[in-house]
């Protein structure tokens, strides 16, 4: 898609660098093969106590093994990890219209939202800096995590 494609990218974090940052990762298996075919990324920003949140950074499947469930197996695990750590919401930052993007997000209960803390407002300027509104609209969407048995997804 040239659309995703800028003139310019800065440097992406490396894996030590992504390693040190606040959270966890979660990994799909494929049954029978011990073979890694995706990952959800949660950063951890803030104390929960002082209303921090969970946010779901990256989710990557294998193209070959996609629509299989993996991705929506690694969201609602992702979510269920950050209830039990005490989160009571996941945000995201994502394209608004792709399928596999925002509309596969509402399926698994997020909803569009405006960005509320210094972290997620930092997140829409780096966005603007890597012109990624030219290509399509983005938006945040956050899914409330208190009180749901989120075990059953």
């Amino acid at each position: 898609m040239d659309l995703l494609r800028p003139a310019q990218w800065r440097p992406a974090p490396t894996g030590r660098e992504r390693a040190a940052q606040r959270g966890f990762t979660l990994m799909a298996i494929e049954e029978g093969t011990e073979r890694a075919v995706g990952f959800v990324h949660v950063l951890e920003v803030g104390a929960v106590d002082q209303g921090g949140l969970a946010h779901l950074e990256q989710l990557s499947v294998l193209p070959h093994v996609g629509r299989r469930g993996h991705g929506r197996r690694l969201v609602e695990a992702a979510a269920e990890d950050a209830r039990h750590r005490g989160y009571d919401r996941m945000t995201l930052r994502t394209f608004a219209d792709v399928p596999w993007n925002g509309p596969f997000y509402a399926t698994c209960g997020f909803v569009e939202s405006e960005p509320d803390t210094d972290f997620l407002r930092q997140l829409v300027e780096v966005e603007r800096d890597h012109r990624l509104e030219s290509a399509r609209r983005r938006i945040q969407m956050t899914r409330d995590l208190r009180g749901a048995d989120l075990s059953a997804g």
